[in-house]
């Protein structure tokens, strides 16, 4: 247990709490056991991050082909429902995608680390009750790639009132960005978002963890786990900002 996203609405100067059956890594106001008994009390929020080793698509296949006890599954999502029945008006549950949104519902929203300022690729959808989705932050995009600048986005010059682009320190139009009209160049559609590369090579978009295929860089070890489950920040700080005054 990271305590990132605890310590994220603590740094707010809220008053939050992290339970986990394991130590926290981080010192900090920490339960080290079963969360269950705690639900039945009365909480402004709750934030969930139910383990996702038997309800994440990527590992679904070994229940599916006979090689795990499909109890194990039916455990986890049980643990889950009790997680979204907790006695909280605000509930966020996090997860990869999975079994969640086939067997109890479907998530509310799909995020990733590169929406909030990290270079890397993660999804992970949250599942929320009276909290609304959380606003992308800052976009990182793929490496070798920039997102593509619309004039509408750029503020107006203070002389002329043209586009006038911030990052540039320049009008839009004399601008090193790439624009939705330029030719000679590879565009590909991320999660909603708009990316491109000069030249009309067709590279697959990857973030720095991940390999040219796609796949997390992470080798195996005996903390692969736990590095994998931790909370990016930016994520975390999001949550805190945009959740913690509601």
């Amino acid at each position: 247990m990271s305590g990132i996203v605890r310590d994220a609405f603590i740094a707010r100067r809220h008053d939050a709490v992290s339970c986990d059956l394991l130590p926290s890594e981080r010192p900090g106001p920490h339960i080290t056991g079963d969360v269950l008994p705690l639900l039945d009390q009365p909480w402004d929020m709750v934030i969930a991050f139910p383990p996702c080793t038997y309800l994440c698509s990527s590992g679904l296949h070994w229940t599916v082909r006979g090689k795990r006890d499909p109890k194990l599954t039916e455990d986890a999502l049980d643990f889950v429902r009790a997680l979204l029945s907790a006695n909280s008006p605000k509930i966020a549950l996090e997860n990869p995608t999975g079994c969640i949104s086939t067997r109890i519902r479907k998530y509310d929203q799909k995020i990733q680390p590169w929406q909030f300022g990290h270079d890397a690729s993660k999804g992970t959808c949250l599942w929320l009750k009276n909290l609304p989705e959380l606003k992308h932050t800052k976009i990182v995009p793929p490496k070798g790639f920039s997102l593509v600048k619309y004039a509408f986005e750029c503020e107006s010059c203070p002389d002329c009132g043209e586009p006038f682009c911030m990052e540039h320190d320049m009008h839009y139009s004399e601008c090193d960005c790439i624009g939705p009209t330029q030719d000679d160049v590879y565009r590909v559609d991320v999660e909603g978002y708009e990316f491109a590369k000069r030249g009309e090579d067709s590279v697959r978009p990857v973030w720095g963890n991940q390999t040219k295929s796609g796949q997390n860089k992470l080798g195996p070890s005996d903390d692969r786990a736990t590095i994998r489950s931790r909370t990016y920040q930016g994520i975390a700080d999001a949550m805190a900002e945009q959740w913690g005054g509601l």
